[in-house]
């Protein structure tokens, strides 16, 4: 499984997981309580409840570099352009916007 915390103006908004049944997304629970908390898109409204899908949400889709950026992440980090995850994790810690993406590792996840 492969796992992201994923970020709302540097503030914990929830987690995004892969794994064979597809991509899965909750909501941080104390992100919930926070009064002015903020959904990250509107296509995914904040809930409790885990958003479940078997390809990558298009928020986080979009989220992915295109053109020459994309085919310098692929040739460096060596990701297949069929690897969405991968490419998510690469290259989004630092979007263009308020949300970002950090990879969480094996070893971190509970």
């Amino acid at each position: 499984m492969r796992r992201a915390e994923i970020k709302i103006h540097d503030r914990t908004a929830g987690w995004l997981s892969q794994d064979e049944d597809g991509y899965h997304f909750v909501y941080d629970t104390a992100y919930l309580k926070l009064p002015g908390s903020e959904s990250i898109s509107l296509t995914l409204p904040l809930r409790k409840e885990v958003f479940n899908s078997k390809i990558l949400f298009p928020f986080f889709d979009g989220l992915i570099p295109e053109g020459w950026f994309l085919d310098i992440a692929e040739k460096n980090w060596k990701i297949n352009p069929r690897d969405r995850m991968g490419l998510l994790l690469a290259c989004c810690r630092d979007c263009i916007g308020a949300v970002s993406v950090h990879p969480v590792k094996e070893e971190d996840q509970v």
